[in-house]
């Protein structure tokens, strides 16, 4: 397990359940699911682009600790309990993600702590240069 580290940071929301924020394994962080709450795990009111912000803002401080940034990420998986707030989620997404990485947007039923959106990432560890 050596070539496997968990990490955490003050910085995000703790984890809601058993599992870290991410891992590192190799060259890939494993970003565990992000829900709109703030580093003490207060749920953020507000918007839906407030919250997916707040999903962003949580990624970037969790990969900042992993050694890496969000222009590194190369796979996003975003979970909406309505797909009425596609658009809403997209606007601000695509400021956080402009390098436009891989993505998986799925409506479900229902997400942790009744939040409406949820993200997950892949990021590479090492320099990407100007592949993207």
């Amino acid at each position: 397990m050596s070539d496997i580290k968990k990490v955490f940071t003050a910085e995000a929301c703790p984890p809601a359940g058993p599992y870290t924020q991410a891992i590192i394994a190799g060259p890939q962080i494993y970003v565990s699911g992000q829900i709109p709450a703030d580093k003490q795990g207060n749920l953020v009111e507000g918007s839906i682009a407030d919250k997916t912000a707040a999903c962003c803002d949580n990624i970037i401080a969790i990969l900042k600790e992993a050694g890496s940034d969000i222009t590194r990420v190369v796979k996003v998986n975003v979970f909406l309990d309505d797909m009425a707030n596609f658009g809403e989620m997209n606007g601000v997404y695509e400021k956080y993600f402009a390098h436009k990485p891989a993505r998986s947007c799925v409506a479900v039923k229902q997400l942790p702590k009744g939040v409406p959106v949820e993200i997950e990432c892949i990021a590479f560890a090492g320099k990407l240069g100007s592949r993207l």
